[in-house]
């Protein structure tokens, strides 16, 4: 099968194309016939840090963590997929698991879920990641339970940083579509207007404190649930937003911070890693089941992909990546593979 691979970690220009072996059947595990991937901050973090990362791959490598395709056969022991069934997930790219780079992939049954019906294979490759990364955090900030019902959202208010980013656009679309009164911040005004047409309230963090906004929208009171998609220095921040025990999601929280903030607001901070399932193979059908929450909820008109108008083929994987690097994309940057 045709695929991209690298041989060794650093730019952009390190993909090359090769042929490589069909992946063969296992048990539990079905075989993706690949239609398109979409590129996630992590890949280009793994394609540049390499063995810095607790996560890379051994080389010669396959990246791509996220799919749409097309199930081409189906392993011992799987039971809830068929030949020809369209389905997509995140279930490689990463240690020991091939990457969706690829004209083939082997998937954990566990991992993946059946394809919105009203969604175009790109569309579909653009969702794994940062929807179940956006679905777990508000999970566990309490806004949705386990039987993936609202928890009293309708009396939440929401601010979702870095609205018009890849988690950011899914996780306020998310919100509101379980009733909570939505914010997110943005930094121009193509980002603002998104983040308005997604069913939020835009914020302008380059003109607005974070003491203005948070009097302005929640008469000073705070956020009852801080989604913090950009994290670092913005970390800060997310804490002097959130209500007095007030709920803080982080997906980047690799930062040494001064908690006390936290500590005297009484805030509880959730860090989302949505590679642990398929890192260390624990609790895999999580991430299964929330693909199909997240499938009706899509198929319900309650969540869009944004995809960055740019498009890229297989063998076009690098510009993909400096597209996504060069902070010019709007919305998930997509690589067809067939």
């Amino acid at each position: 099968m045709k695929a991209m691979i690298i041989k060794a970690f650093g730019s952009e220009d390190v993909f090359e194309q090769a042929q490589l072996p069909t992946p063969q059947l296992i048990d539990g595990h079905v075989l993706i016939k690949v239609a398109a991937t979409s590129v996630n901050t992590v890949d280009t973090m793994i394609r540049a840090m390499g063995d810095e990362l607790p996560l890379a791959p051994a080389l010669p490598g396959v990246l791509g963590m996220d799919f749409s395709g097309t199930v081409e056969a189906v392993g011992e022991g799987v039971t809830n997929f068929a030949v020809g069934d369209e389905v997509y997930g995140c279930a490689g790219g990463l240690a020991d698991l091939q990457g969706a780079l690829a004209e083939y992939m082997l998937a954990d049954a566990k991992l993946i879920a059946h394809k919105p019906k009203n969604l175009s294979m790109r569309e579909a490759a653009a969702l794994p990641l940062v929807a179940i990364t956006a679905y777990e955090g508000l999970m566990r900030a309490n806004l949705i339970d386990s039987s993936n019902n609202p928890v009293n959202a309708n009396d939440k208010q929401v601010l979702v940083h870095g609205g018009s980013g890849g988690v950011g656009h899914v996780a306020l679309q998310l919100a509101h579509y379980f009733g909570a009164d939505v914010y997110s911040t943005g930094g121009g005004d193509a980002q603002l207007a998104l983040i308005e047409k997604l069913g939020a309230t835009p914020i302008n963090y380059k003109t607005d404190t974070v003491a203005d906004y948070v009097a302005k929208h929640t008469q000073g009171k705070g956020f009852d649930i801080v989604f913090d998609s950009v994290g670092g220095a913005n970390m800060a921040n997310s804490f002097e937003a959130a209500a007095l025990n007030g709920q803080v999601v982080s997906t980047v929280s690799m930062v040494e911070l001064d908690l006390s903030t936290a500590h005297f607001k009484g805030l509880s901070l959730h860090v989302v890693f949505m590679l642990i399932p398929m890192l260390h193979n624990q609790q895999r059908e999580q991430h299964g089941k929330i693909l199909s929450a997240l499938t009706d909820i899509i198929e319900a008109g309650g969540l869009t992909p944004v995809l960055d108008s740019e498009q890229f083929s297989l063998s076009q994987v690098g510009a993909a990546h400096a597209r996504l690097s060069s902070g010019q994309a709007m919305g998930k940057v997509v690589v067809d593979i067939a």
